[in-house]
């Protein structure tokens, strides 16, 4: 038996981390349009 050359090994995508690195520029967004949101149900009601 041989050893399984680097070329047919399979690497998996690890999904957390997939999103994990994404976190940086959709929380803040994520927090700008709540905040409008919330500021325009304010504004609507008064």
């Amino acid at each position: 038996m041989s050893s399984p050359t680097p070329s047919t090994q399979v690497t998996e995508i690890d999904p957390v981390e997939a999103v994990v690195s994404s976190i940086p520029l959709v929380l803040p967004l994520a927090g700008a349009v709540l905040i409008f949101l919330l500021a325009f149900i304010a504004v609507s009601m008064a």
